[in-house]
């Protein structure tokens, strides 16, 4: 591997391989669709357009749907969750190591490729050291084009809710959704992977922050607590990891700068997300709807860069990856499926356990397979964020319970 001071020149060949210039032309790119639909949308309502017409289907859709809104918010997010009783416990506890087999053999495939994609060569021989595939663009594409695939095969064969949100406000947690996803990838360019995963172990306080700001929500100190808990053992993690100055642990100017647009954007996309759900949809029709805009911005932007075909080279250069990139894509759409089903069943308290741990182990695994090394207090920041996470999926189910014990006409603080 090589050392800190041999891949600052070659991040930096030229002003096309900076990432700054890249995340300028993609947002100039997704601005020449976003601005003209909003025109178009303006102009819609100005002239409200709810007339008869061969376009008017369509026009109704997008612009105004049908405007019904679920009573209460978790009508319309999850189908009610199935209690298990004793004489499907078997049943019970088969659908719950499937579900979490499932969830950790995606999404722990997914962080190992992603970490082989964006930091090792392609093509490499004795006489040839090879290319790196740069475009993290087009590996966002990938996987939003397969997760709209799968999404709207689900809602063709099963029944769903009545759609009523109209489909434009997709497009708003849509480009959040690719931008938090184009910075996810890029950052791996500059900092180790076990260092992104506590980072965004750690977006609960931006979501804490977005959640105040965009959905006036109320927190209970428990969820302070924790919060700076996880902060503290972040600190520790990446403090530890300073002196260390390969690749595998240097954390770079650039890499913070992008793990906080990463952090930023999906806290802004999960909150979208929940003002949505006051719509009767389900996460299927959310899964579709999200994709359909993250694929027009997608294919819109890489068209008009020429990444697409250049892209599309490198895949038929290398056949390895484009099973790479493939295999991202898959665990990418069965993961989300995984996600809707076990939280259906089992609710979010499990799910959340299930993924925390799952991020545990994709340190380990990435420790593993790519040689990361992890410092005695980088280990303990570490220990300090998990044992945060646990305390506040513990804290939040206590809570749940003793709200269901509340007298009518009682309401606890609202979470989130």
């Amino acid at each position: 591997m090589a050392t800190g001071e041999e891949i600052a020149p070659a991040l930096q060949d030229s002003w096309g391989d900076f990432w700054f210039f890249r995340f300028f032309v993609n947002a100039a790119g997704y601005a020449s669709i976003v601005v003209p639909g909003f025109l178009l949308i303006q102009y819609f309502k100005r002239r409200n357009y709810l007339e008869t017409g061969i376009c008017f289907p369509v026009i109704k859709s997008c612009v105004f749907g049908s405007e019904v809104k679920s009573v209460h918010q978790d009508d319309g997010s999850l189908p009610p969750r199935a209690e298990p009783t004793e004489s499907s416990t078997a049943r019970q506890v088969f659908k719950l190591l499937s579900c979490a087999a499932g969830l950790q053999a995606s999404y722990l495939t997914w962080g190992v490729l992603q970490e082989r994609v964006m930091t090792r060569t392609y093509g490499a021989t004795e006489a040839d050291p090879g290319e790196k595939f740069k475009d993290s663009q087009f590996l966002v594409f990938m996987n939003r084009i397969l997760a709209f695939t799968v999404a709207g095969l689900y809602c063709a064969l099963t029944k769903q809710p009545r759609h009523g949100a109209p489909m434009y406000k997709y497009s708003f947690a849509s480009l959040s959704n690719i931008l938090s996803s184009w910075c996810q990838y890029e950052a791996l360019k500059y900092i180790s992977f076990p260092t992104q995963v506590l980072a965004k172990a750690s977006k609960v306080i931006p979501v804490m922050m977005m959640g105040k700001l965009v959905s006036r929500k109320s927190y209970e100190y428990w969820e302070y607590l924790t919060a700076a808990l996880i902060s503290v053992g972040v600190s520790m993690f990446l403090l530890s990891s300073a002196p260390n100055r390969t690749v595998s642990t240097v954390t770079t100017f650039s890499g913070i700068v992008l793990l906080a647009g990463y952090i930023i954007f999906d806290s802004f996309t999960s909150n979208w997300q929940d003002a949505l759900f006051t719509y009767k949809m389900s996460p299927v029709q959310m899964m579709f709807g999200v994709n359909v805009f993250s694929c027009l911005f997608t294919v819109g932007s890489l068209v008009e860069q020429g990444a697409l075909l250049e892209s599309l080279r490198f895949m038929a250069r290398h056949s390895e990856f484009t099973a790479h990139a493939v295999l991202l894509s898959v665990c990418s759409a069965c993961g989300q499926l995984f996600i809707f089903y076990t939280i259906n069943q089992f609710g979010a308290a499990v799910f959340t356990i299930i993924m925390t741990l799952r991020q545990a182990f994709a340190i380990l695994l990435s420790c593993l397979i790519y040689g990361h090394t992890v410092t005695v207090v980088g280990g303990l920041g570490i220990a300090v964020v998990f044992m945060a996470l646990f305390l506040r999926v513990y804290a939040r189910s206590r809570m749940k319970k003793r709200s269901k014990k509340l007298p009518l006409g009682e309401s606890p603080v609202q979470k989130v």
